[in-house]
């Protein structure tokens, strides 16, 4: 907006009320009142945007993100959360939501909008993946004492522990291979990692306003003293959850105290120069624990925390804040708005596509041809990707309506946001 004053002869008083008396001097601002001004322009630009309006710059990296997990799954290669450390920015996102949604509404209410969203895909999930591993002789002997077994069932309920699962069970040959409860159980801890952080979430927003920096800097040190203290954590569940609360939690700190503008508010060279030194530590700890593949940035929960915190430390003080899509990306807003819209069921469904995918592959080997003239279409993960994404593609069409109910909207089969569509009322900001 223009500074010129809207009196053409240039003669309209400084005064806005225009009770100065005659003859006196323009009245001057004095540094009290820049900075009070300065002040309101701050709170004005950090005033989160109506339920309608859309970062489409975090709706790009949560689609990255997610991609990225798909194809490592499939591919294996330890090096890709290097590149992009998808469950960093995962979380960082969703904390910077929750912050969004605690600025405006109470406690209570985001919290349990937060659950209302969650547990319904992962009970989808239950429904089916329990069933099946019940039915292939999964019961209570597995996990020795039986009235422990049924009470950890309650965790496909309520995630605040990682839900058990049937390993080794038979799969249905030809069909599905007998490593599917595994990947039915496994990706299930970063539910339980979110949990938390929601329900932590209105205490640690509160620390955060008081202490910014050692709030943030806390998860590195817990990760630090898991890492490199004493034992002393008393069982795996509990050491699980103080695991991942000190690898990611600096993310999750860091995605609220960018709604909150902690970021805005340092110099401009300090993430630049500060970002890599951290990144730097932690792959150097990375390689010394021998990184490969195998063996990658989740075994080594202090270096996933390093890492992860200084590239999400990076990519939010970029944060260009698109409204619109820059013009070269445009033709990728229609599977950019459905992986955004259908994240948790892309996450919870696609590894056991990956297993069905894999155990077809496999049965490719009876055709002749292939084994002697296309030998490489057999051994390589590259043409079982088109595969994956088609058939998590089939998983969002038979599952992703669940995530519109659960969210208050009316069920959609394919909402890729194309004009035209049906468009409930938006209710609170997407889940990560």
């Amino acid at each position: 907006m223009s500074t010129r004053s809207s009196d053409p002869m240039g003669t309209r008083s400084s005064d806005p009320m225009g009770t100065r008396p005659a003859g006196l001097p323009p009245r001057t601002r004095t540094s009290v009142e820049t900075d009070r001004e300065a002040q309101a322009s701050r709170e004005v630009r950090d005033t989160p945007r109506g339920p309608a309006s859309r970062d489409r710059y975090f709706d790009l990296l949560r689609a990255v993100a997610l991609f990225r997990v798909v194809f490592y799954h499939l591919m294996g290669w330890a090096w890709l959360p290097v590149v992009f450390p998808s469950m960093g920015v995962m979380f960082a996102l969703a904390g910077n939501l929750m912050a969004r949604s605690l600025r405006r509404r109470p406690a209570a209410d985001v919290v349990r909008g937060r659950l209302r969203r969650l547990l319904p895909p992962l009970w989808l999930l239950g429904a089916v993946g329990v069933t099946g591993m019940l039915l292939g002789g999964w019961g209570p002997g597995e996990e020795g004492h039986p009235g422990w077994w049924w009470l950890h069932l309650a965790f496909w309920i309520l995630p605040l522990s990682d839900p058990p699962y049937g390993e080794g069970l038979p799969g249905v040959p030809g069909l599905i291979g007998g490593d599917w409860a595994v990947a039915v159980g496994v990706p299930l801890w970063y539910l339980r990692a979110y949990l938390w952080f929601v329900l932590l979430s209105p205490l640690l927003l509160r620390a955060l306003r008081a202490a910014p920096w050692p709030t943030v800097l806390a998860p590195v040190a817990l990760s630090a003293a898991l890492e490199f203290g004493p034992p002393t954590v008393p069982g795996w569940r509990l050491e699980s959850a103080l695991s991942d609360l000190g690898a990611f939690g600096a993310c999750w700190l860091l995605g609220m105290a960018h709604q909150e503008g902690v970021l805005r508010r340092l110099p401009r060279y300090v993430v630049p120069s500060l970002a890599p030194v951290v990144a730097g530590a932690g792959l150097w700890y990375a390689l010394t624990q021998d990184l490969r593949t195998g063996h990658d940035l989740d075994d080594m929960p202090f270096a996933q925390a390093l890492w992860s915190s200084a590239a999400v430390l990076l990519l939010l003080h970029l944060s260009p804040a698109w409204q619109e899509w820059p013009r070269r990306l445009r033709r990728w807003d229609r599977p950019i708005t459905l992986l955004n819209a259908r994240a948790v069921t892309v996450y919870l469904w696609h590894n056991v596509c990956i297993v069905v995918v894999e155990t077809l592959w496999d049965r490719l080997w009876n055709i002749g041809v292939l084994e002697t003239d296309a030998h490489w279409i057999l051994v390589s993960p590259w043409p079982q990707l088109p595969a994956v994404w088609l058939l998590t593609a089939g998983c969002v069409v038979c599952f992703g309506w669940v995530e519109d109910l659960a969210a208050g909207r009316r069920p959609r089969i394919w909402p890729d946001g194309r004009p035209g569509a049906h468009r409930a009322r938006p209710v609170g900001p997407h889940l990560s």
